[in-house]
């Protein structure tokens, strides 16, 4: 059971960490992102640098992200108990600390508090509230959730009441479960046209905390009126919404196929931002469980496509390009946008997809996981994630590929 909210205290208004950074530096923000460890490195002396530099400090050769070992060895700590920045005053006392990295530079990292001076760390690559690329140590091997710290940067569904949107997905079920397992105090599943047969209806209800609720991404009035009842409840959406229509540009039903996967995965995502976006980024700073992310499950697709899912490849594509504007909105708040790329799923619409194909369960552990790590980009599958390595190397490729049938 949650603490009630004690409604004489002072309401906290959003703040962020000092978000200015170099152009240069947003390379490191893109493999915090997705996860990655990388520091500069010289491509030439192959020295690695921190932070990071317009040219190698050493040679002035330029500079590119490489993958780093991250362990570091801890070198002094300082405990900040009035922080000169607004941000941090609020969130103190603030642990810091100067460490060696076994690749090379030192540098001034966010500590864990269990952090002794000559202890081996962990180091991260992280984003916090602002957005922005960090460094974080804690032990080798210690446990991150007693770090309010990492909780700042994270959006750690444990305590926390999340929205599934729709509970008919594949990975609904099996989401609704980890979720549970991580310690959501609540969960809400959306079932759009209630009246009809929910086949796992009684499996979700018997997941502790969790309500069914009704949800039909495609109509204006059911999305605002769900989120007059919890929009101020809500602490992280997943958004689930999808409707599978395979069909190329020529089929007799190509047009509306498209339409409704449009409606669905594009402009149902307006409407839940229109209405739950608001009540989440107003409640981005409200205590220590406040509204810390939203999450859009999309399909890979939405980067490249054969032929024959166009109007569904436009659809998530769609989907994705309004992710950027959601998200510039939802940082103001301090919340975490987080994109899902999954490759074709265990069902009946894409029973024609080659294998492997990704499963509800590992679906569900690949979004628990990334709210976990607070990351901002998740791809899910070998075939998403084999594809989003081809597109980054020759996209002219892989769109001849497609076009061939051969992913």
């Amino acid at each position: 059971m949650r603490d009630k909210k004690n409604p004489t205290l002072r309401t906290r208004h959003p703040l962020l960490p000092p978000a200015a950074r170099s152009t240069a530096a947003h390379l490191l923000t893109a493999a915090a992102a997705q996860g990655r460890f990388a520091l500069p490195c010289c491509t030439q002396c192959g020295r690695f640098a921190w932070p990071m530099p317009e040219a190698c400090p050493e040679c002035l050769a330029e500079v590119a992200l490489k993958d780093a070992p991250n362990e570091a060895r801890l070198i002094s700590a300082t405990k900040a108990e009035v922080p000169a920045d607004s941000y941090f005053r609020e969130r103190a006392p603030w642990w810091v600390g100067l460490v060696q990295m076994g690749c090379g530079p030192q540098a001034l990292v966010h500590l864990h508090p269990a952090a002794q001076v000559g202890d081996a760390l962990d180091m991260t690559l992280m984003l916090d509230r602002a957005g922005q690329a960090v460094l974080h140590a804690g032990p080798i091997g210690g446990d991150m959730t007693t770090d309010p710290q990492w909780q700042h940067m994270t959006a750690d569904p444990r305590g926390r009441r999340i929205l599934i949107t729709d509970a008919r997905h594949i990975a609904a079920l099996p989401l609704a479960i980890a979720l549970a397992g991580a310690g959501a105090a609540a969960i809400f599943a959306g079932v759009p046209e209630m009246w009809k047969p929910l086949p796992q209806r009684e499996a979700l209800l018997a997941v502790p905390g969790l309500v069914l609720v009704p949800l039909d991404v495609t109509s204006d009035r059911s999305v605002a009126d769900l989120a007059h009842d919890i929009g101020g409840k809500v602490e992280i959406l997943i958004n689930t919404a999808d409707l599978p229509r395979p069909g190329g540009l020529t089929a007799p039903t190509a047009q509306a196929d498209a339409r409704a996967a449009m409606e669905t995965v594009a402009f149902g995502l307006m409407r839940l931002a229109r209405s739950f976006g608001p009540p989440m980024t107003a409640r981005g700073a409200d205590g220590p469980l406040g509204a810390v992310a939203w999450v859009n499950v999309l399909s890979v697709f939405s980067r490249a496509h054969p032929p024959a899912l166009a109007g569904y490849g436009a659809a998530h594509a769609a989907g994705l390009a309004l992710c950027h504007a959601l998200r510039a909105d939802l940082a103001t708040g301090g919340l975490r946008l987080m994109t899902v790329l999954t490759g074709p799923t265990e069902d009946d619409w894409f029973q024609t997809f080659d294998p492997p194909k990704v499963s509800g369960k590992a679906l569900a552990a690949a979004i628990v996981a990334g709210l976990q790590r607070g990351l901002e980009e998740v791809s899910v599958g070998d075939l998403a994630k084999d594809l989003l390595q081809r597109l980054d190397e020759n996209p002219k490729a892989v769109e001849r590929a497609l076009a061939s049938g051969r992913i």
